[in-house]
């Protein structure tokens, strides 16, 4: 990237500004998911493992809308996408109305996948049209920007959740059993209407920027060159010449698993570590673990011009591992500052082991992009293993999985990210139509 280049253009500010929102709005789902286990839990008397099935939900929602978001975009252009993807957000959100309303768990998971299927349209959409918006050579700062926005709703989402969501009236397994059947309805009752003004919000907040984007100009930007997979006649089947992209997607499902059933169970494992820490007490850790991620971002972006991406990914690959290492053997304060510390050496993965994945891939890069983008089907995984450990014998041990995922992400830093020599990609794109296989 030249140092000339700038963010953008003035032609591009208002639409770059708009777009940039949309980042900061799906931190919602991510981030409010990590309040709603906690209390879901509550208001239905869930084990972990019933309440980690609100990721798997989300996730699954994500991945299954991956691709069918791909051929929308192709087919309606960028912005009828984006409010698209606001629309059916905004069903989702409106659907925990109703979903209180009769208290049953399996309705509030169809509304968390409704609403990640819009999402997922928005992501499919949002990431690649910052990119054209200005000079080719500030794409990846613009988009680093961009997603930095993210890490910053993050924070916010999970202060206001915990807030707004959670009652702070907590009882033990004895008091539940000892509690009449009127007054423990009661609560349940009080535990589920918590969500419904909190939901009706968002509802009007996505419905706002549908109608702000609508007003808005924004230009219909096609790449040089794009053409869809099938006219660049480039097969799935072709991705599995580049050992690198396969080994990047694992990475990536390994990393978004461990990441989402970290914090997760933040709540928990503080509940656990220190016993008789409040809820609300307990959601401060989960603050802080997303304020690190936050720093992390900018400071990441900050020096990555300065060191290398995979030294730097190695890096925060290490300290995650160190950090699990502690909590996993650790007790006390010590264990609950090893978890807040992990949202600091999360910050960077996903965009770094993004694009490390794709380089070099030629034709195949749209391919690879849509890889990666489903492999987030880790986060659905991962959080329901952790549950069932945590069911089986307790939280601390159920990081263990996190663990594993993250060694795996510092092999990948290390040695997995470099692009096999055997592979020429301009042989790929000099081969005749119709040839490649």
């Amino acid at each position: 990237m030249t140092k000339t280049a700038p963010i953008t253009e003035r032609r591009y500010v208002v639409p770059l500004a708009m777009v940039t929102s949309l980042f900061f709005v799906w931190a919602i789902g991510v981030n409010l998911n990590d309040v709603l286990i906690q209390h879901l839990k509550k208001a239905f008397g869930l084990t972990d493992f019933q309440s980690s099935l609100i990721q798997s939900a989300f996730f699954g929602g994500y991945f299954l809308a991956a691709l069918p978001a791909g051929w929308l975009m192709q087919r309606i252009g960028y912005k009828r996408g984006i409010l698209t993807g606001l629309a059916v957000c905004a069903i989702g959100t409106v659907l925990f109305i109703p979903a209180a309303s009769v208290r049953v768990y399996g309705f509030f998971l169809f509304a968390l996948f409704v609403m990640a299927c819009g999402q997922s349209v928005l992501e499919v959409a949002a990431n690649p049209y910052v990119t054209t918006l200005g000079p080719s050579e500030s794409s990846e700062q613009r988009l680093n920007l961009a997603q930095s926005f993210n890490a910053m709703g993050a924070v916010l989402i999970a202060l206001l959740g915990s807030k707004f969501i959670l009652s702070g009236i907590e009882y033990t397994s004895a008091q539940l059993a000892a509690m009449p059947a009127a007054q423990l309805q009661s609560y349940r009752i009080s535990e589920a209407n918590m969500v419904k003004t909190p939901y009706l919000v968002i509802t009007g907040v996505f419905l706002f920027i549908a109608v702000l984007i609508f007003l808005t100009k924004l230009p219909e930007i096609h790449e040089s060159g794009d053409m869809p997979v099938s006219a660049a006649n480039a097969k799935l089947s072709g991705t599995f010449a580049f050992p690198h992209l396969i080994k990047g997607v694992a990475a990536q499902f390994f990393y978004v698993g461990a990441q989402v059933g970290i914090a997760s169970f933040i709540i928990r494992f503080s509940e656990f570590t220190l016993p008789g820490t409040h809820e609300k007490a307990a959601a401060r850790f989960l603050q802080a673990h997303l304020l690190g991620f936050m720093i992390g971002r900018f400071a990441g972006s900050a020096v990555m011009h300065k060191i290398s991406s995979s030294r730097l990914l190695s890096f925060f690959g290490a300290g995650s591992v160190a950090c699990l290492t502690v909590i996993l053997f650790g007790s006390g304060l010590p264990a609950v500052g090893a978890i807040v510390l992990l949202g600091f050496f999360h910050s960077i993965m996903f965009p770094t082991i993004f694009a490390l994945s794709i380089k070099n891939l030629g034709p195949y890069t749209k391919l690879g992009s849509s890889l990666l983008v489903m492999s987030i089907i880790g986060g659905a995984v991962f959080p329901a293993i952790m549950g069932r450990i945590s069911d089986a014998w307790n939280i601390q041990r159920a990081f263990f999985v996190p663990l594993v995922c993250h060694a795996y992400v510092f092999y990948f830093a290390v040695r997995g990210y470099r692009p096999s020599t055997s592979v020429a990609v301009s042989s790929e794109l000099a081969v005749p139509a119709g040839d490649v296989k």
